[in-house]
C-alpha cells in the first residue's frame, strides 16, 4: 500500500508528530509513503523511509495527483493549512477532486488520518 502524505508549512510539524504517534501502524503494515519535497525531508529527519518528490507548489502536488490517477496511491494524508493562502491552490484542488473521481480516501486532518490508518 502506498500513501502520500503532504501538509502545508503550517502543519509540517503537525504530519511528524503524526507519523510519528502511528509509527507502528505505518511499520506493521508494509507501507510505502511518498510525499511532496519539504514534508518528505521533514519526516526523512524523522526516522521515515519516504519517497520526497517535488516540492508542492513546483509540481509534488500534480505528481502525487498523476499517482492517484495512476492507480499507484491508495490514500492521502494532507494537512492543509486551510486559514492560509496558497499559491498552487488549483493543484490542490487537482488533488482533491481526482481523489473523488478514483475513490481515494483523502484526510485532511489528524483526526480524519488516525480513522483511515486504524481501519487498515
Amino acid at each position: 500500500m502506498t500513501i502520500a502524505i503532504i501538509a502545508h508549512d503550517g502543519k509540517k510539524a503537525e504530519m511528524v508528530q503524526f507519523l510519528n504517534e502511528h509509527q507502528e501502524i505505518l511499520h506493521s503494515k508494509n507501507i510505502k509513503l511518498i510525499s511532496t519535497g519539504t514534508t518528505g525531508e521533514k519526516a526523512k529527519r524523522a526516522g521515515f523511509d519516504v519517497e520526497a518528490l517535488l516540492s508542492g507548489p513546483l509540481g509534488g502536488d500534480a505528481q502525487i495527483a498523476a499517482g492517484v490517477a495512476e492507480k499507484k496511491v491508495d490514500m492521502v494524508i494532507f494537512f492543509r493549512d486551510p486559514l492560509a493562502k496558497h499559491p498552487h491552490e488549483p493543484d490542490i484542488f487537482m488533488l482533491m477532486r481526482l481523489c473523488d473521481v478514483y475513490d481515494v480516501p483523502l484526510a485532511t486532518n489528524p483526526a480524519t488520518a488516525e480513522l483511515l490508518l486504524k481501519g487498515l
